[in-house]
Order: C-alpha cells, then sequence, then structure tokens
C-alpha cells in the first residue's frame, strides 16, 4: 500500500489505474529496487511492553511506595524531623553542601529528558492518542512526571534499608522497561529513524546511575558505613576545612613585570577551565544546573542535526537534470551541460550541509566553553560573597538577605538555566550558519575557482573603500611618526599646528569612518550577545542598567540566597557551638552519674560548674555580637545605621572618614571598648 501511494506521487495515477496487472508490478518492483532505499520509511512500531500498561501499573507502585514511606516516617521518632513525615515532604535539602549530590541530579536529568519528549512527542501522555487537546494533555504532563518520579528521590530521604530495597526495586523497573522498549523498537518514525533511540540515552544513562546507587547504599547500610546524611551538615568537617583555609595565610606575591604573550594566553585558557578544590564544594542547585545544562546541549544538538541533516542529503540524492530547467527559469546558467550542472548543485548542497553541521558543533563547542566560564566565575563569586566583598560582585551595594523576588529566583535558577541554554543554541546555530555560508560561497568558493570574486570585486570596484583605507592609514602612521615624541621614557604630543589642521581636514572622511565603526559595533555587539546568551552569571547589559536584565537579575538573587542561608562559616560557627553543647551536657551527666553512685552531694562543685558554664557562655555571646557588629552585610538592618548617607558606607562597612558620623563612630568604638572588658 505504501509503495503504491509512492508510486502515484512520482509517476501518475494513470499508469496505476491500468487493466493489465504487468504494469503494476514492473513499478512496484522499480519503486522497491530504485526509490524505497532513498525514503527509508519507517513504520510505525509498538513495543512488547506497552507504554499505556506501563504506566498505569507504575504509577499504581509509585503510590505504594510512597504510602509505605509514609509509614515508615510515621514510625520514627517525633524529634527527628529530617527522617519524619516532614523530611518525606522534602526529599532534598538544597542548602545542604555536603549531602550525596547524585541521587538528585540523575532524577532531575530523567525529568527533563522526559519533558522534553513530552514537546516533541505528538501524543504528550501514553494514556491518550488524542492530538486535538494535546496542549491539555502537555500541562497535565508537566504535572505528572514530577509525580511520578518524585518516590525515586524520596526512597533516599528516610535513610533506612527499606526504603534503600524500594528505590532499588522502583529503579530497576523504570531502568529495565525503557532499554527493553528500546531494544523492541529502536527506530520511530519520529523526526528520524533513530531520533526516539539518542534521545533517550542520558534518561538511559540516569536510571543506569540510580539503579547502581541504591544498592550501594544499602549494601553500605547493612556494612553499618553508610553515614547519616540528614545530620551531617551541621556536623561536617567540610566547613572547619573551609574556616580553617580562609585564615591560613597565603605568601604574597609581587610581581611588578607584565606577563608575556605565551603566558597571557596561557592564564585566559586555564579561566575557563575548572579545576576542583578540597576546601570548597558547589551548592546542590549549581550541581544540578551544571548536568541540566549539559543534557540540554545534547539534546537540542540531535534535534537540530536529526530534523535538518537528513532532509538535506535527501535534497541531494533527489538532484537531477531537471534541476538544470528549473535556473534556467531565473536565469541562472552554471554550465552547458546539464550532467556539469547537476554535479555543482550537488556540490553546492553538500557545502550547506558541511556549514550547517559546522554551525552547530561549533555552537555546541562554545556553550560548553561558557559553561566551563560559569562554573570558574560561580565559585569566585560565592568565594568573594562568602567574604563580605559585595561590591567587586555585584558593582554596587546590596543586602545579602532572602526576600520574595530572591526566593522565586531561587526556586527557578536551574529551570531558567536550561532554559536559556536552549534558546541559546538554538539562535547561536542559526547566526553560524548564516555566517559559514556568507564566508563559503563568497570568499572560499571564488577563491578556490578563481572565477565570479563577487566579494572582491565590490571592493575593488568602488573608490570608496580606498579612500576609507588611505585615511585610516594616514591617521595611524602620522600619529606614529609625526605627532608623539619620546623625552626621557616619556610620551608627549609633538606638532599641535599640524595636528589640528589634519584633525580639521579629515573631520568628513572621519564621519564615514565613524559610520563603519557604528555598523562593526552593532555586529560585536549582537555576535558577544548571541555567543554569551545562554549564561545568566552575567549581564547583557551595561553595568549600569543590567538590573533590567531578567537572566541575571536571578543570578543575583540566586546567590542572595545561597550566601545568606548555607554561609560555610555560620554553618561551621553553629556546628562548633552545638558540639561544645553536647561535650557540656554529656559531662554533666557523666558527673551526676558519679554522683549518684558514690552517693555524694557536691553542691559547691555544682554551683562552681554553673558559674564555669555561665561565664563560657557570656564569652561566647560577646564574641557572637562582637561578630555580628562587623558583619558587612548587616549594616543595613540597624536602626542607627539607616540615617546615615550613602558617602558613608563603603564596601558594606561604615566608613570611618565620612562627616556627620564622628558621634556614632565615638559610640560605636565605646561599646567595643565595653565588650572587649
Amino acid at each position: 500500500m505504501v509503495l503504491t501511494v509512492t508510486c502515484e506521487r512520482f509517476i501518475g495515477v494513470g499508469l496505476l489505474s491500468d487493466s493489465n496487472p504487468r504494469v503494476l508490478s514492473l513499478i512496484v518492483f522499480f519503486m522497491c529496487v530504485c526509490f524505497v532505499p532513498f525514503f527509508r520509511i519507517i513504520l510505525p512500531c509498538d513495543p512488547t511492553a506497552d507504554d499505556r500498561l506501563f504506566y498505569i501499573c507504575i504509577t499504581a507502585i509509585s503510590l505504594v511506595v510512597m504510602l509505605i514511606l509514609a509509614i515508615l516516617a510515621r514510625r520514627t521518632k517525633a524529634g527527628d524531623r529530617q527522617k519524619g513525615l516532614t523530611g518525606l515532604l522534602s526529599p532534598v535539602n538544597f542548602l545542604d553542601h555536603t549531602q550525596h549530590k547524585g541521587l538528585a541530579v540523575a532524577v532531575f536529568g530523567v525529568l527533563l529528558c522526559k519533558l522534553w519528549g513530552l514537546i516533541i512527542s505528538p501524543n504528550p501522555l501514553p494514556f491518550t492518542t488524542d492530538t486535538e487537546n494535546k496542549q491539555n494533555w502537555v500541562i497535565l504532563g508537566v504535572f505528572y512526571y514530577p509525580a511520578l518520579y518524585y518516590p525515586l528521590l524520596a526512597c533516599g530521604t528516610l535513610h533506612n534499608k527499606v526504603g534503600y530495597v524500594l528505590g532499588s526495586l522502583l529503579s530497576w523497573t523504570h531502568f529495565g522497561i525503557l532499554v527493553w522498549q528500546k531494544i523492541d523498537c529502536p527506530r520511530t518514525p519520529l523526526i528520524h529513524k533513530h531520533y526516539s533511540l539518542f534521545s533517550s540515552l542520558p534518561q538511559i544513562a540516569c536510571l543506569a546511575f540510580l539503579s547502581f546507587q541504591y544498592p550501594l547504599f544499602l549494601f553500605k547500610g547493612l556494612k553499618g558505613t553508610e553515614k547519616n546524611n540528614a545530620s551531617e551538615d551541621l556536623s561536617s568537617s567540610y566547613y572547619k576545612e573551609y574556616v580553617k583555609k580562609v585564615l591560613k595565610k597565603k605568601p604574597i606575591k609581587i610581581c611588578s613585570e607584565t606577563p608575556k604573550l605565551p603566558q597571557r594566553i596561557i592564564d585566559a585558557v586555564k579561566s575557563y577551565i575548572y579545576t576542583p578544590e578540597e576546601a570548597f564544594r558547589f551548592p546542590l542547585k549549581l550541581a544540578i544546573s551544571c548536568v541540566v545544562s549539559c543534557i540540554t546541549l545534547y539534546q537540542v544538538g540531535l534535534l537540530l542535526i536529526s530534523a535538518v541533516v537528513p532532509q538535506l542529503q535527501i535534497a541531494r540524492l533527489g538532484v537531477d537534470e531537471d534541476i538544470a530547467n528549473v535556473l534556467a527559469g531565473f536565469k541562472i546558467m552554471l554550465a552547458p551541460d546539464k550532467h556539469e550542472v547537476v554535479r555543482i548543485v550537488v556540490h553546492y548542497i553538500w557545502c550547506v550541509e558541511v556549514c550547517y553541521i559546522s554551525a552547530m558543533t561549533l555552537s555546541g563547542l562554545v556553550n560548553l566553553a561558557m559553561l566551563m566560564r560559569s562554573m570558574v566565575l560561580h565559585r569566585s563569586n560565592l568565594k568573594g560573597l562568602y567574604r563580605g566583598d559585595v561590591y567587586n560582585v555585584y558593582n554596587c551595594q546590596r543586602s545579602i538577605r532572602a526576600s520574595r523576588p530572591a526566593l522565586v529566583c531561587w526556586m527557578g535558577y536551574t529551570s531558567f538555566t536550561a532554559a536559556h541554554i536552549c534558546i541559546g543554541m538554538i539562535v547561536q546555530t542559526m547566526v553560524f550558519f548564516f555566517c559559514l555560508l556568507i564566508g563559503v560561497f563568497l570568499i572560499i568558493i571564488p577563491v578556490l575557482h578563481g572565477e565570479n570574486l563577487i566579494l572582491f570585486q565590490i571592493l575593488w570596484s568602488m573608490p570608496f573603500w580606498l579612500m576609507i583605507i588611505l585615511a585610516v592609514l594616514i591617521q595611524h602612521i602620522t600619529g606614529r611618526f609625526c605627532f608623539i615624541k619620546k623625552t626621557a621614557g616619556t610620551r608627549d604630543l609633538d606638532n599641535r599646528g599640524s595636528l589640528f589642521l589634519l584633525t580639521y581636514l579629515l573631520f568628513p572622511v572621519n564621519v564615514l569612518i565613524g559610520v563603519l565603526l557604528a555598523v562593526w559595533r552593532m555586529v560585536i555587539t549582537a555576535l558577544f550577545n548571541i555567543v554569551h546568551m545562554g549564561r545568566m552569571d552575567i549581564s547583557l547589559l551595561n553595568r549600569n542598567v543590567e538590573a533590567f536584565d531578567p537572566a541575571y537579575r536571578c543570578y543575583a538573587h540566586y546567590l542572595k540566597i545561597e550566601v545568606s542561608q548555607s554561609h560555610p562559616v555560620m554553618k561551621a560557627f553553629c556546628g562548633m557551638l552545638l558540639q561544645s553543647m553536647r561535650q557540656e551536657s554529656n559531662a554533666l551527666c557523666v558527673q551526676r552519674s558519679r554522683d549518684a553512685e558514690e552517693g555524694i552531694q557536691l553542691v559547691n562543685q555544682e554551683k562552681k560548674q554553673l558559674k564555669v558554664s555561665s561565664a563560657k557562655r557570656a564569652r561566647r555571646h560577646w564574641q557572637l555580637l562582637y561578630t555580628l557588629v562587623n558583619n558587612p552585610s548587616l549594616v543595613g538592618t540597624r536602626k542607627h545605621f539607616q540615617r546615615q548617607a550613602a558617602e558613608s558606607f563603603l564596601n558594606g562597612s561604615l566608613n570611618r572618614s565620612a562627616k556627620g558620623g564622628s558621634k556614632k563612630e565615638a559610640a560605636t568604638k565605646k561599646a567595643e571598648t565595653d565588650a572587649s572588658n
């Protein structure tokens, strides 16, 4: 049937309506031998594991798993909020830098792949084949898939062996069914015969990681080596190591010589290479954003290749001698021989295909380089805000504290990153493709063939360009040899009268040069913005109006939440306080048990112990007060500092040299003196 329809399209309905069956048989045989290998018609494939039945069953299994996890959470101690029902409803602590990031990263990768398939697939949900109301099914799928994969993340929340067993079974089920379906139906008619298979590779990798990670957690739990990640945050040694590294004195390198060109090139390359540091860990949201960005690059690149390159190949294989007549209708004569015209057109289509693949590859490499550079800049910005260097990060004074806009931007930062990477790569591919086409067809091909030098003919046939080039050369040469003199190692102006005369005479020519510079400025600005469109850590606007850039504004608010809620020094301080309180309580319990066993009433020693504890507590309170007073990010929240003028603050700290602050300065110094006494 498919061959008959194809024959009708290319040969005509009249031949197929002939009563002689031999004609139809010969035509079908001819199509099978010659045309079918080029069209490669792929029929829809139904896997053995039916999608509708699988999702119905896996939804029921996920609900049962959540009920079991809820029962286990209710049985835990009420005081342990991290393991209770509240902890089950918040499976990931996004503000904990010490937890294992693999589970959250893998689940977010699976969700992104399903969202991508939800948009590309003609049937958003496997429960229905209704294509008329696709928009409604897409909206339902946006909420269905996060709920479906939620148990994969919740099984690791309770840090329980039963949860690890359920997580292993659930991840194995998802992984096994997906691999089974791809083995049954490796080819599908969606976009390209292998598009569905290659598009599911990141999802298969994430599910394989979950299938390996949950059994590993179970094995560690059985051996007793698995740590309680829920309470590891403040008791982790990571924050203490970070404080030690901050307090460690570093040797000051004084280098007055300007680095040479090779060294500057090496430094520029190193600035795009991220090297991990032992005393610094990326926040969980940034780790998820990095993996999500890589998956987005892969999915967008695969879509751009699968949707365009096969069509170009089909067009190149379908060129025949009729193309000469078509070009002749537009008064284009490539060659007198039709076979030569076919060869030239096929070669040009191949050049277009190469340009497109090169543009897509270049866009992917540029985005990877931008991603690496973003990671380096993320670390630099976080370290700068940790030490209170607000002005160098934001170029203005800002209060580092939680707010409603900051919280909204923090929640959507990972999603916004994926969206910007997607749009940025599509725009970059189209722009690079257009630029490569201009370079190939107007420069490279004419130079190789030595004829039809369109671009060079335009340049050399217009004296205008020669005048512009001569004017620029005259200004640079005279500026180099006539109007600058060197005296005792310094430079000064010379021949000022001639300089003023040349400035007046070249005014009209410089107006024309300014027009060209304005056009070049627009081109450079557009290319810079296109290349950096996928990045949110830098603004595409001027620093004075960067608040109007929604992507950078989101990133700036995201940093506020991360720094204000997950400061390593703050967590190290809180961990040391909790540790000292535990030690004091343990020592007091031991002392009381000894007194009970011996039957001795040591009232005086208990009073002395209480006095010592009170003194330690008061000392800690004064140390905390001194730390808060010298915290530059809290200056704007103090009532007696809110009346100060803007000139009274320098980088978030009170400017001691500002006018009108002498009285408050004296009061502050007096309070600090009293606190030290």
